[in-house]
């Protein structure tokens, strides 16, 4: 790990310097100041990882140099120092904040469990703001619903690779549930009691986002007012979720392969190396193979990535597991939004199983939601989901049947597929595995010979 700084705060010459050796000795990076004013200007400026502060000095005393560092870096830890006639006001600095109290005269041991302990309860402290969002998250692995043989295979990939180190990309169109699988690999691993923190890499501008994945220094840039700890950091002995990692800047992917190579990197505007053991699960919905190519994805970052991909099937693909999702979703809606609906009719069920969802299971489950709360009736109907889906027997791939040519099953599938994406090429596309360009040729093909075109 990088070596943490101390500020030493004290109006006495002989102690300050006692400190400091005893805490250069110990391994850390140390400031001294003589009095409270230099001594927060200092930590304003570097923005120390703990202080340990005299109690008694003027005309600032170690109480009120306590209330400013809290006001200033609410995480950092203060250690006070006291001689024996001041306990009373020593556990007045504990009742106020400090982490500890130490008495003088001490040994160089003393001073260096309480700065160990210091430094432990902020990293605790950190940990645990992640760790509450946690608790009220549900277990992943039985958030992901299905039985069928898709379903099966993605969970035996992902006991098999939970309990390792290992780089997993995570590969699904939009709505697949590309993070549930992330959690379930976090939270069926060894590190599953530490933190799992995530970065929408495609929510954020690049210089935004280099400074929440790596944090920044006081003044590192305008409204940089404190230090700020970066996810990676945050992640420490967990695992980092990149989501849609297609999306980050191609300048900031040569800082992201040195971190997940070499696992370190300095903070935005500082200079001190930062050491981590953080996991690293990227998802994406786009083929990096196309952005590597297209010069817009570095192609060595894409190795470091891809050292297990898992691909997440579409819900067309799986549609065995419709009917447990539609139940699944209903019945956390009616929990949610105080409803009691019974259920599906049987014309609702065929409906939603020729759907094509090209949202996947996040459009399904919106789809529910919308059903249940705007539904006046016990069972749901064909009519509470305005899918843009063909009608059952009206569609037109409902015409294919034995003996047609594969020249016009494709363009019953093309057509279909249009159909199902409300004519949204790009989309349709995507569901055929095909690029819009070759499926803009295709329709262009269909009108000629005199056919639709879509």
């Amino acid at each position: 790990m990088a070596k943490h700084c101390i500020l030493v705060i004290d109006d006495e010459a002989l102690m300050r310097e006692y400190v400091e050796e005893a805490m250069t000795r110990a391994g850390y990076r140390v400031d001294t100041a003589s009095n409270g004013a230099d001594g927060l200007r200092l930590f304003e400026a570097r923005g120390h990882d703990a202080v340990i502060t005299d109690l008694k000095m003027t005309p600032m005393d170690g109480l009120e140099v306590l209330g400013r560092v809290q006001e200033i870096q609410s995480e950092t830890k203060v250690i006070v120092m006291t001689g024996y006639g001041t306990v009373e006001t020593a556990v007045t600095a504990l009742k106020a904040g400090a982490s500890d109290y130490i008495l003088k005269p001490f040994t160089p041991d003393a001073i260096e469990l309480a700065v160990s302990r210091a430094l432990e309860q902020a990293r605790l402290a950190r940990e645990n703001r992640f760790l509450r969002e946690e608790l009220n998250t549900p277990d992943a692995a039985r958030s992901m619903v299905g039985d069928g043989r898709a379903m099966a295979a993605l969970h035996e990939q992902i006991a098999k690779v939970a309990d390792s180190r290992a780089t997993v990309l995570i590969r699904g169109e939009s709505g697949t549930g590309k993070e549930l699988v992330a959690r379930a690999i976090h939270q069926g691993g060894r590190r599953r009691d530490k933190p799992f923190i995530k970065v929408n890499c495609a929510a954020l501008s690049a210089g935004i986002l280099e400074s929440e994945l790596f944090g920044h220094e006081r003044g590192a840039f305008t409204g940089a007012h404190t230090r700020k700890i970066g996810r990676f950091e945050l992640a420490d002995g967990g695992s980092l979720l990149l989501d849609e990692v297609s999306e980050i800047n191609v300048e900031l992917q040569a800082k992201l392969l040195r971190a997940l190579q070499e696992r370190e990197f300095e903070r935005v505007g500082g200079t001190d190396t930062i050491q981590v053991n953080t996991r690293i699960l990227a998802t994406t919905n786009r083929p990096l193979e196309r952005a590597v190519e297209e010069g817009k994805f570095r192609e060595d970052l894409f190795f470091r990535l891809n050292v297990i991909t898992i691909h997440l099937p579409p819900l067309r693909e799986r549609r065995e597991d419709i009917p447990r999702l539609l139940e699944h979703f209903l019945h956390r809606s009616n929990r949610d939004n105080g409803r009691q609906v019974a259920g599906f009719t049987t014309e609702a069920l065929e409906y939603l199983q020729a759907y094509g969802w090209p949202g996947n299971v996040r459009e399904l489950q919106n789809a529910v939601e919308r059903a249940v709360v705007l539904a006046g009736e016990d069972m749901l109907k064909p009519e509470h989901f305005p899918l843009n889906a063909p009608s059952l027997g009206a569609s037109r791939n409902a015409g294919i049947r034995p003996g047609l040519t594969v020249g016009e099953m494709e363009k019953k599938l093309i057509f279909a597929t249009l159909d199902a994406c409300a004519q949204n090429r790009t989309r349709a596309a995507e569901m055929l595995g095909i690029s819009v360009r070759t499926l803009r040729n295709k329709l262009k093909e269909y009108r000629e010979a005199g056919g639709e075109g879509g």
